[in-house]
């Protein structure tokens, strides 16, 4: 809070939708402020109002594509990572749709890291999107990691973060409870600069 703060358009949600499924939400609004902060509030409690009455991600994000777009010169356009997971025997499958924002990443127990999901186009810019759904299966201690540009972008001077010494550090992350890895994360970016 203050006179130079502004309100920044990065959010994350996680909630259960009942038996067994819970819906994640990465995103990042264009902008910052009042009107950046209303989108953000539009994107999350359209998400969890539409996973909650039973609509598929791409459906879902194709609605919110609509709601964004009806607010006319108060939209923003705003990259998003959307998906479901629930929980089969040892596995989780995940369901996905990658609204141009970065690529999530999974890291597998032997260090392995992989990028998932092919990006779309963002959400606010396009009439009548349609967006497909990506299904995968994260076996037993997989780590699925999601970001917003603002850790791959990360700045020392002209220097980014990127993704190259981003993997390199998330595969030392195989082996760490979910707490942990995000942690580490957190300080790789602090100490980037």
């Amino acid at each position: 809070a203050g006179d130079d703060a502004a309100v920044g358009g990065d959010f994350y949600d996680l909630f259960p939708v009942g038996s067994g499924t819970w819906w994640f939400v990465i995103g990042d609004v264009c902008g910052t402020g009042a009107q950046a902060a209303a989108v953000t509030g539009l994107a999350r409690h359209t998400i969890q109002a539409l996973a909650r009455a039973g609509f598929p991600v791409a459906a879902t994000l194709e609605r919110l594509n609509t709601a964004i777009l009806d607010e006319g010169p108060r939209a923003r356009f705003l990259t998003l990572l959307c998906g479901s997971m629930h929980l089969e025997g040892g596995q989780v499958r995940l369901e996905l749709v990658n609204a141009g924002h970065p690529p999530p990443f999974v890291i597998g127990p032997d260090g392995d890291v992989r990028e998932i999901g092919t990006p779309q186009i963002l959400l606010g810019v396009v009439d009548h999107v349609v967006y497909v759904a990506e299904s995968l299966v994260l076996a037993r201690d997989d780590l699925l990691v999601g970001v917003t540009d603002g850790v791959l972008e990360r700045r020392d001077g002209d220097k980014m973060l990127g993704e190259g010494p981003f993997s390199e550090e998330l595969a030392q992350t195989a082996h760490l409870p979910a707490q942990a890895a995000a942690e580490r994360i957190r300080r790789l970016v602090a100490d980037f600069t």
